[in-house]
């Protein structure tokens, strides 16, 4: 037994093991390297500008099939420890949580066009729909155009490092999964398509997230096609802190809710996870009598009005709603039309966080026959 691990480090990576020592792999080590962009935009002249699968980068007449290989020091930081176990070594889970208090995002210059396409891709994206205006901006900032010149590009790779999120302009990309984690070869190496994802929608955002390898291959259907690459640092300072920041903000916000005050803390972070934040100008209408339910409202910000068609021709309001406030509840309860119309008030904006018909049912529950005693005749409680 004496010489089974003789001054050799049994964990790999060469070299010899002095446990009294410094460690060479230890996380204290790990520094968060700015990402390396493998998806080039075919306008850059240099010879690393040019898809590599391209055909001007190949000298055939043929479209581009893929990107290369990737070797695996091109995707990892140079300090990137190839033994560690990712268990140990992912990021903190909690976003805000970074050493680097300096930080500032990448801002990449963009014409008036630019930022008007850039805004209309991402507008109903819902990694972006919760972003405050200053959360938004400096994501809109840090954004960079990726032209894909050819169809059967490979943008991500199937087990690769996480480097880019992308949200999609123009053009139709295809998703593929390998049941074993990463391509193999052959005609059918990538696996299954699962899924095709078009202008306005977005990809990559698991590896980033979870710090973890890719989880499918992303090909484009077609050329001219047009992408925008957020680096993986950015991501998850913006959008990741952005997200902690409202779902605790959201946690103290309900806490405030009469209604919910019977409910555990548990019950309310996952209503809180739940919630989805929209604003409405004065005067503009939130549900309209008469109308499906679809939603559940608590009022965030501002006022507003209840108004029945048979009570005073519709102009008297029945009920006013301040913060913590709720509505909306009644056509989801009983599964009818709505009874009331409500009206953001003319004095201000009204922020509103909505609850989808299915996690009305499915998270307000036990709370239930509280709001069936709402009382919504002329001068009702």
């Amino acid at each position: 037994m004496s010489g089974t691990f003789s001054n050799t480090n049994p964990f790999g990576g060469g070299g010899s093991f002095n446990p009294t020592g410094p460690r060479q792999g230890s996380l204290s080590n790990v520094r968060e390297d700015e990402p390396i962009d493998t998806v080039s935009s075919p306008t850059n002249t240099s010879s690393s500008g040019l898809f590599p699968g391209s055909a001007q980068a190949q000298g055939s007449g043929g479209p581009p099939s893929a990107f290369p290989p990737q070797q695996s020091d091109h995707l990892m930081p140079s300090d990137y420890n190839m033994n560690r176990r990712t268990s140990v070594s992912a990021e903190s889970l909690t976003p805000s949580h970074h050493e680097d208090s300096n930080w500032k995002p990448p801002l990449h210059a963009k014409t008036a066009d630019q930022l008007s396409r850039l805004r209309a891709s991402v507008s109903q994206n819902f990694l972006f729909s919760h972003l405050d205006d200053d959360s938004s901006n400096l994501v809109l900032g840090a954004l960079v155009e990726k032209p894909i010149p050819a169809k059967d590009i490979k943008v991500i790779t199937q087990g690769d490092a996480g480097d880019y999120f992308y949200v999609v302009e123009r053009g139709t990309f295809d998703i593929y999964v390998n049941p074993s984690g990463t391509v193999e070869p052959g005609p059918n190496g990538m696996g299954n398509k699962v899924n095709s994802i078009g202008p306005g929608g977005s990809f990559g955002e698991l590896a980033l997230m979870y710090n973890a390898p890719r989880a499918a291959t992303v090909v484009s259907t077609e050329a001219n096609s047009t992408l925008w690459a957020l680096d993986r640092v950015t991501f998850r300072r913006i959008l990741m802190d952005s997200a902690y920041g409202r779902r605790r903000m959201y946690e103290k916000f309900l806490e405030e809710v009469p209604l919910l005050s019977e409910l555990t803390l548990y019950e309310r972070s996952k209503i809180a996870d739940a919630l989805e934040m929209q604003k409405f100008p004065a005067g503009a209408t939130i549900i309209q009598e008469g109308a499906p339910g679809d939603a559940f409202f608590f009022l965030e910000t501002g006022e507003a009005e209840a108004f029945k068609s048979d009570v005073g021709g519709g102009t008297e309001p029945v009920k006013l709603y301040k913060k913590g406030d709720y509505f909306g509840e009644l056509a989801l309860l009983d599964d009818k039309p709505r009874a009331a119309s409500v009206v953001a008030s003319k004095n201000g904006e009204v922020k509103v966080a909505t609850l989808g018909k299915q996690g009305f049912q499915r998270l307000l529950g036990p709370v239930e026959a509280i709001m069936r005693r709402t009382d919504y005749s002329v001068g009702g409680k």
